[in-house]
């Protein structure tokens, strides 16, 4: 096993195994709950875990690799956390999961599987900047390591303030079928989008350096178009459009998609 874990490529091998079980226990588990919303839980906490196992069986600088363990495992059981308790604990499934089911009729159990492990895959991907940066021996901390915390700082900051006011928002009863436009919300439809985004920059500037480390620019880049083109911004705003109707289709119309920025002056 020390052999098989000594090449970044068993490495990165060994992670995608481990997530690939982890998400085949999480299928099994939604089939009793009946909500799919659990592997986007499980996709947060396999993307902390490989931080973490990257900073443990890496040969990197051990201060750049506890960097890694600590951004990376911390960013992961937040938000995992955070997704358990918002979609998952006594909630009814996700409007996005509950559209494909009813699309795919008696065969959504078993189509959901692949989906499942594809979280795994997708993650294996997406943590090269966390094995790129884990794998540098260059001693740390470098300015390189200082901007990269400085930006993951800014990005927890805005994704957990984010985070919370939307919470905040649906808990008002009065703010049933309404769209949240309170804090960070004002400037943007997705600001916690936009700050997910921001600490994947994070991981790619304390990746940089290294060698290869320009591979970790695909992180960023791979997390930009599944937001803007596959899983993020075009289900969520097509499943706003469904429960709010025109209330969301003038946010739309007023208010920035991504990068927070003044909103326009109301619809007419």
């Amino acid at each position: 096993m020390q052999q098989f874990l000594s090449s970044p490529w068993g490495i990165v091998l060994a992670g995608w195994l481990a997530g690939s079980a982890i998400m085949f226990i999480l299928w099994l588990v939604h089939i009793g709950l009946r909500n799919a919303g659990i592997v986007d839980v499980g996709w947060s906490f396999v993307m902390g875990g490989l931080a973490v196992f990257y900073a443990i069986v890496a040969d990197g600088d051990p201060v750049r690799r506890a960097l890694v363990g600590l951004l990376g495992g911390f960013w992961g059981a937040r938000l995992g956390f955070y997704l358990l308790k918002d979609r998952v604990i006594g909630r009814p499934e996700d409007g996005r999961y509950t559209t494909l089911r009813a699309h795919w009729g008696d065969r959504a159990t078993l189509y959901f599987l692949p989906f499942f492990l594809a979280q795994s895959l997708l993650a294996s991907i997406l943590s090269v900047s966390f094995l790129l940066a884990a794998l540098h021996d260059a001693a740390s901390p470098s300015s390189w390591d200082i901007a990269a915390v400085a930006i993951w700082m800014v990005a927890q900051v805005g994704e957990s303030l984010a985070d919370w006011q939307l919470v905040r928002f649906k808990a008002e009863p009065t703010n049933r079928g309404k769209t949240c436009r309170a804090g960070l919300w004002r400037y943007s439809r997705h600001p916690n989008y936009f700050f997910e985004w921001l600490h994947w920059i994070a991981y790619s500037v304390l990746a940089l350096p290294a060698a290869f480390g320009w591979i970790g620019l695909a992180s960023p880049a791979i997390m930009l178009y599944l937001l803007f083109r596959v899983t993020g911004i075009p289900a969520t705003e097509a499943q706003a459009i469904r429960s709010r109707g025109d209330d969301y289709r003038e946010y739309q119309q007023t208010t920035s998609a991504f990068v927070p920025w003044w909103p326009k002056r109301e619809a007419k």
